[in-house]
């Protein structure tokens, strides 16, 4: 009998439903990483993404709980392994790595492992995975190396797989450079699996709606997201928009220049007379910048549609050669975030001339507050642990800031019950600032203290803060929320911003995570909404009346409530 079947066409209802069912894919191969990986930065605070493409390597969708960066990123990583291996050379039961930080997401602890996905002997998409592996050797997840080269080793793009074969020399190399081996290949290993049910789903889908490729339908979908940005950007009012964002850097202070030029339904955004590179490990490179530039844009025009390829077409992203937004090899990236994760409060700022009531304020939350933990337990045993917490998000046009919520990011901190598991640290501490978000129509976010102690045994510790300096701004006439601050309780002695110290046994470290912007004139925040504020606490009698205008009735009526 002859099998050969009709190819159906694909009208409305068939394309949202394939829609639906990619998103689906791309979450189970999420939560298959999830349940397999070994380490907390994954399994606890989705420190990770899956992307699924097309035929060409351009993205079609991802697990809706992904990391911006990394979604943004993996397409490019993919185009830069198909310049380097032509797709024709790639067969099924292939498997490609690399963490190359310039074709990548930006630094070492991200690794990437790509899988071709054939129907029969036909090479019809690509499942991607990136994930922030718990330690790939050097200095680890640093922000003080002068050199690409200190900062763990490098992976170039090879077979992790070959048809089908694990490359058991690779695996011994991985695990000769990382202090915690099993961590580190385990969590490459269940990548490999989260792109197997990523390859599955995607074959049962084109099963079940009867197709024979991705590329039709990838095409149509891209082209459909192209056309709702593009048609969001045509809502903004043509013109050139201008801001610079200051922060606090490393030995010197750092400014992010941003202009956005808007023409008909195109945007172009250019970091020209942003800060040269500097010789510390808080460069960010081109991918990353075109990740985290994307994607605020794509938040505040077109924040419900489908993100994909096509999203981003009409965007142009240019940040000059040797700036800290384009970085070159060597030049340090390992604590990029530092830097990229600003790049949302330039647009915002910028944007926020044109279209105030889309923007939200300076997210105190921007750029993550990161501290590492390493070193050995009374047992002798080795551990690592990141703690993603997180401080406020700004203030929107309608609502108050999100507080203890990371943006533009989406990590999350692993409980407190899992940090003191797999470490000899005690948590004293984990609670809101009040009043840490800045006041306004809208108050930010608030921020929050940590406050940990040392064990038995000394603890190697890598701080990035930023915002220390720099509060995070309010917009519209709001307030700046409280910056970062971190101290040595117990005995006399700095903290660095941005470094390595060792605490010793019995130091106690105190983390205050910064406060997000407010947003708009804070009189004209609602009487009833400051009344509640000092009920909960979140703003002091003094300032209900000097900022909110409160009176002395209304406040005694809010403690008498």
């Amino acid at each position: 009998m002859n099998d050969i079947r009709t190819k159906p066409a694909i009208d409305g209802i068939m394309l949202e439903i394939a829609w639906g069912r990619l998103t689906a894919v791309a979450d189970e191969a999420a939560a298959a990483l999830v349940r397999t990986s070994f380490s907390t930065g994954v399994r606890e605070s989705n420190d990770f993404a899956c992307v699924l493409m097309d035929s060409r390597g351009n993205s079609l969708a991802e697990n809706r709980g992904g990391i911006p960066s990394f979604c943004g990123c993996v397409g490019r990583t993919t185009q830069e392994l198909m310049q380097r291996y032509p797709p024709g050379t790639w067969q099924p039961g292939d498997v490609f790595i690399t963490n190359d930080p310039w074709l990548g997401t930006g630094h070492l602890p991200d690794v990437t492992v790509v899988m071709p996905i054939f129907l029969g002997q036909r090479l019809i998409g690509y499942a991607g995975t990136v994930a922030h592996n718990p330690d790939m050797g050097g200095a680890g997840f640093s922000a003080d190396c002068t050199e690409v080269y200190e900062e763990g080793l490098r992976i170039p793009p090879l077979r992790l797989i070959k048809n089908g074969e694990l490359c058991e020399e690779l695996i011994a190399l991985l695990r000769a450079n990382s202090r915690i081996p099993n961590e580190c290949v385990g969590d490459i290993l269940a990548q490999v699996s989260s792109c197997r049910v990523m390859q599955q789903g995607t074959l049962e889908l084109l099963g079940d709606l009867g197709m024979d490729g991705l590329d039709e339908m990838a095409t149509l979908l891209q082209d459909r997201a192209e056309s709702v940005m593009r048609a969001a950007i045509s809502r903004i009012p043509d013109g050139v928009y201008h801001a610079e964002v200051p922060m606090d850097g490393y030995d010197e202070p750092l400014r992010i220049v941003c202009t956005i030029t808007v023409a008909g339904d195109e945007m172009t955004i250019d970091y020209e007379g942003s800060s040269p590179a500097v010789p510390k490990g808080i460069n960010c490179v081109e991918h990353y910048t075109w990740a985290y530039t994307t994607y605020p844009v794509k938040c505040i025009l077109d924040p419900s549609g489908p993100r994909n390829e096509g999203s981003f077409r009409p965007i142009k992203v240019l940040a000059p050669a040797g700036s800290i937004l384009n970085a070159t090899f060597p030049a340090p990236c390992s604590a990029r975030h530092l830097v990229g994760h600003m790049l949302s409060s330039s647009i915002f700022l910028a944007l926020g001339e044109a279209i105030p009531e889309l923007v939200i304020a300076d997210s105190g939350s921007a750029p993550g507050f990161r501290t590492i933990y390493s070193g050995q337990d009374e047992r002798g045993e080795r551990f690592h642990f990141i703690l993603f917490a997180n401080g406020g998000m700004g203030a929107r046009p309608t609502a108050d800031g999100l507080a203890c919520t990371q943006f533009p990011s989406n990590t999350a901190a692993a409980s407190i019950e899992v940090m003191e598991t797999l470490t000899p640290m005690t948590v004293w501490a984990k609670q809101l600032i009040p009043g840490s978000g800045g006041d306004g129509r809208y108050r930010g976010g608030d921020g929050q203290e940590i406050i940990i102690e040392m064990g038995n045994t000394p603890v190697h510790a890598s701080i990035m803060a930023e915002r220390v300096l720099h509060p995070a701004e309010g917009l519209q006439g709001g307030r700046p929320g409280s910056p970062v601050s971190l101290n040595l309780l117990n005995r006399e002695a700095a903290l660095p911003r941005k470094g390595r110290t060792m605490l010793r046994p019995g130091d106690v470290i105190q983390l205050r995570y910064a406060g997000g912007g407010g947003y708009g004139d804070p009189t004209e925040r609602e009487r009833a909404a400051v009344m509640r504020d000092l009920r909960d606490g979140l703003v002091t009698p003094e300032v209900a009346r000097s900022v909110y205008d409160l009176s002395d009735a209304e406040v005694e009526a809010a403690h008498d409530d």
